[in-house]
């Protein structure tokens, strides 16, 4: 079985996830930033420094585009045993390897193209966000400049925008915005059905008032504002990282 096949297999499109009875997380469309970004500080794991370390290093080895192999994430993150990377991939929730033990999907990253498609341009290599807000804090763990490339899910129109430690910027169209949804509960196995799904960018208030409206629990931001809600994802994992000036501008 290929890494694409064992990846995608456990992947469902958000109009699939559709179809599974779950319950719906309440998000006023009135609700705060500090309250979306605390609710998904506390959906978090609590990580120690080795464990800040091992999720850094993942990233960063993601980012070149290829499944990542145990060995060479021990490598980067400095002193940590093979063990303890191992002990790591195998309990925590949101890991994808294929059938060579290697990872291809880690907490909003992936190797392969999934659907919805948000594309991660990074130093001339490509790999692929989860959602939204993962095209936002990614980008800053791995410390260099990110072109994300999507689209609007109802009109098909194309959202494109250039992230770094600092923001945001050259965001097209430049009223695009993002659906948000408060967690209910600790991010687990079903992260991307019970989240990713509800968290999309959209062109303009147009459509992503429509989508919202048809979705209970949601509200939507600008992409700014939703760089901020990132920013608690990359200081979960990288305390300290963002808001400093990245490698690649």
């Amino acid at each position: 079985m290929s890494h694409r096949h064992t990846w995608q297999s456990k992947y469902q499109s958000p109009e699939e996830g559709e179809m599974k009875t779950r319950q719906e997380p309440a998000t006023p469309k009135d609700v705060s930033l500090s309250d979306l970004a605390d609710a998904i500080k506390a959906a978090m794991p609590v990580l120690d420094e080795a464990d800040q370390h091992i999720a850094t290093a993942i990233h960063r080895l993601m980012s070149s585009g290829a499944p990542v192999e145990p060995a060479a994430i021990a490598e980067t993150a400095g002193g940590v045993s093979p063990e303890r990377v191992n002990e790591r991939l195998n309990t925590w929730p949101g890991v994808f390897r294929d059938d060579m033990g290697r990872v291809i999907g880690f907490w909003g990253h992936a190797i392969d193209k999934l659907e919805p498609e948000y594309r991660l341009v990074a130093a001339g290599n490509t790999t692929y966000a989860w959602c939204a807000l993962d095209t936002l804090f990614i980008p800053s763990i791995i410390g260099k400049e990110v072109r994300v490339e999507a689209s609007d899910p109802l009109s098909g129109e194309p959202v494109s925008l250039v992230v770094d430690r600092e923001g945001a910027h050259d965001v097209t169209p430049a009223g695009a915005l993002v659906s948000m949804v408060i967690p209910d509960g600790p991010f687990g196995y079903d992260v991307i059905e019970s989240f990713c799904h509800r968290v999309l960018f959209f062109g303009s208030h147009e459509t992503g008032d429509k989508w919202i409206a048809a979705h209970e629990g949601t509200t939507l931001l600008p992409v700014d504002q939703a760089f901020e809600v990132g920013r608690v994802l990359t200081e979960r994992i990288v305390p300290n990282m963002s808001g400093t000036k990245s490698d690649s501008r």
